[in-house]
């Protein structure tokens, strides 16, 4: 028999777990999440400062705010998912945000718009119970359509749209990086020199850090990086921020912009759900080894965290899609060694808030940290971008289960990634009706309760 989960304060469908009392500190996951939170969690301030108008020090504000909203996923709600960004919503979100407004004002006032609607939508759909119907129902091909959509439109950004300013600004250390991290992320043979050696099963598990590391100690050589160290620390201008981004300061989206991201909120869902599935599946298989502990599963109370998490951010923090229910690769890498078993880690809990713990409160405000990774941010955006193009690929096109149904997928991607969310998506419905018909899996989630 399973002992109860671990204890903290309710309050209402949610546990409050505080750091160091409810749980333990892991210093394996801390250190882990210190240097991966660097590593990725900086990756958007370019974007912030190149078209958003932000300046370097406010865009590190926002994205300090992220991850405290990020982590409040396990600190405030409890969730039993290693949080992250809903990554291959990214592409498609900035396609439409820079696509259709110039000025800063306008692009906020917008990720504001998707971010409100997104939150809404997740209210909805998390009381009522609807969510999974509304999954269910969708055909297989417009699903698989729109993952392509977004890889389509990462691998445009990195390769087209940005290029002039981040691939071709540092085209070596860029290229090294994307390449190492994908032969670690995904080269079949990489896969069995991990089965047989430890170092390199050890390596593939630190995610993006190889390959960003290796960026940063070629690009002094190649002359693509010129480190400028600055010493202290740096207090975050939230105020500062708060007079750029927020609602209350810069005025509220139009009733236009609430309208035309509505497809965007819808599109992101599809995608968010399957991440909730995939969690589930992992923490399901662990617990078939650790039944000394009880992980409650409940989709309801993760719809509610991140409709509060999603709606919190439009309001004083908006740059949408970074508040999910799972980092994929950070989530199977602790629920691994929580399988490992209470000697290893005593809950799975502790884990999680370990490795979330240590990036907020130090990451933001160490100025040499900071200044050391300024250089090297432009190559971790193209590194998330190209690395969420490349698994949004293979996961689309393992779906289909015919040739016009793979060609299809081609179209309808092409159209989400090219055409504005409302006719990318009208684009998408017809092709699947003209071309499939209405493809839908009666039961894609397997094992589901």
């Amino acid at each position: 028999m399973s002992k109860p989960e671990l204890p903290g304060w309710r309050w209402g469908p949610f546990t409050f777990r505080l750091p160091f009392y409810h749980t333990r500190l892991y210093w394996p996951e801390a250190l882990q999440g210190l240097f991966v939170a660097a590593a990725t969690g900086l990756s958007l301030v370019p974007l912030m400062t190149m078209f958003f108008g932000l300046s370097f020090e406010e865009a590190v504000a926002l994205s300090m705010l992220h991850s405290i909203l990020i982590g409040s996923a396990l600190i405030f709600f409890g969730e039993p998912y290693a949080p992250g960004w809903i990554t291959p919503a990214l592409p498609l979100v900035l396609a439409f945000v820079l696509g259709s407004y110039e000025d800063p004002v306008l692009r906020f006032q917008a990720m504001t718009a998707i971010s409100l609607n997104f939150a809404l939508l997740l209210f909805i759909l998390g009381v009522s119970g609807l969510g999974k119907k509304f999954v269910l129902w969708l055909p297989d091909t417009l699903k698989a359509g729109i993952i392509l959509g977004a890889a389509i439109a990462a691998l445009k950004r990195v390769f087209i749209d940005d290029a002039e300013r981040f691939l071709l600004q540092q085209p070596i250390i860029t290229t090294l990086a994307c390449a190492v991290c994908l032969i670690f992320a995904f080269s079949l043979p990489m896969a069995r020199l991990k089965e047989k050696y430890h170092l390199v099963a050890l390596i593939g598990a630190m995610g993006l850090l190889p390959g960003f590391l290796l960026a940063a100690l070629v690009g002094p050589l190649v002359g693509e990086v010129s480190y400028e160290i600055e010493w202290g620390i740096l207090i975050p201008p939230v105020g500062d921020l708060w007079l750029k981004v927020s609602p209350f300061a810069i005025g509220w989206p139009s009733a236009e912009m609430f309208i035309k991201s509505i497809p965007l909120a819808l599109i992101t869902y599809v995608i968010l759900f399957g991440d909730i599935v995939t969690g589930n599946e992992v923490i399901r298989e662990g617990i078939a080894t650790r039944k000394d502990e009880h992980i409650d599963i409940s989709p309801n109370r993760t719809h509610l965290s991140l409709a509060i998490r999603n709606g919190l951010m439009g309001l004083f923090a908006p740059f949408f899609p970074t508040q999910g229910a799972l980092w994929t690769g950070v989530h199977v890498i602790i629920v691994q060694r929580w399988k490992q078993g209470r000697r290893a880690m005593d809950s799975l809990h502790s884990g999680l808030v370990s490795y979330y713990l240590m990036g907020i409160p130090i990451l933001f405000v160490l100025l040499p940290l900071l200044t050391g990774l300024r250089p090297l941010l432009g190559v971790a955006l193209s590194l998330t971008l190209v690395l969420t193009g490349f698994a949004c690929a293979y996961i689309a096109m393992a779906i289909p289960r015919n040739n016009t149904s793979r060609g299809a997928v081609v179209l309808i991607g092409v159209g989400l990634a090219l055409f504005e969310p409302w006719v990318g998506l009208l684009f998408g419905i017809v092709t699947t009706l003209l071309l499939v018909g209405w493809d839908r899996n009666p039961d894609p989630i397997p094992h589901e309760d």
